[in-house]
This record gives structure tokens, sequence and C-alpha cells, in this order.
């Protein structure tokens, strides 16, 4: 068994459905040609998103989008997010940030372009020393 009750989706499985959903939506119309341009936010999430998993669930999510950067805790109870990926990705991954995990509670997501980095991977950063 893998810890999800069957009433509660896990973080994978509810970024599939919105994958899905998107895919559909962006197969129908819309701006094609820019949903394929790397970009790269700075995002931070506001509300009750420290000690829910946030950071572990957005990074399987941020996996299995193909984002790359980093998540995490700031000072004032925030969650900051460093994301490249191709424009619809970002998109998406938007919308799972306004989301988040089951027991998150998100009050607000800001998000600014900024130059590309080309991070490798995506990283959950446990302890920021530069405080």
């Amino acid at each position: 068994m893998d810890g999800t009750s069957p009433t509660q989706p896990s973080p994978e499985g509810r970024a599939s459905r919105l994958i899905s959903k998107q895919s559909k939506v962006s197969l129908t119309g819309g701006d094609l040609e820019g949903a394929w341009i790397m970009k790269h936010l700075d995002i931070t999430v506001k509300g009750k998103v420290q000690g829910v998993s946030f950071r572990m669930s957005t990074k399987a999510v941020a996996d299995q989008l193909g984002v790359r950067g980093y998540i995490k805790n700031a000072e004032n109870g925030d969650v900051l997010i460093a994301a490249e990926a191709k424009s619809g990705l970002l998109d998406m991954f938007l919308d799972w940030c306004k989301e988040g995990p089951e027991k998150a509670e998100v009050t607000s997501v800001e998000s600014h372009e900024g130059e590309l980095k080309n991070y490798r991977n995506f990283e959950v950063v446990k302890k920021n020393f530069l405080w």
C-alpha cells in the first residue's frame, strides 16, 4: 500500500488529471507556437504551505511535467520556487501551485518571469543557510 487513501488521490494522480485536462484544452486552440518557448519563473506561494508536504508534492509534479529548478521554504512561511520549462508546461505547473497537496491552503501565487538559468533537474532545498 502506498499510504494514500482511495478518497485522497496522490499528488501524482492529481497532477495526471490536471495534465490530461490541460492537454485537451491546449490541443483544441490557443497559442500553440508560444506554448513551446522555454521560460523561467520565480514563484512565491502563500498560505498554509509549510508542514503539509508542499515541497515534496511539488517536486513530484515538476518531475512529471519536466520542470527544472528548485523549491524551498522561506522564513516568513511562504514557499519559493524557481521553475524552468516550456511555457505551456509552466502554465500547468502554476495551476498545480495554486492548488497544492491535499492539506495545503494556498491563498495566493505570485510569479515573475526571469532569466533562464538552465537548471538540470528539480530539487527540494532542505535548509537555506544564507538567511
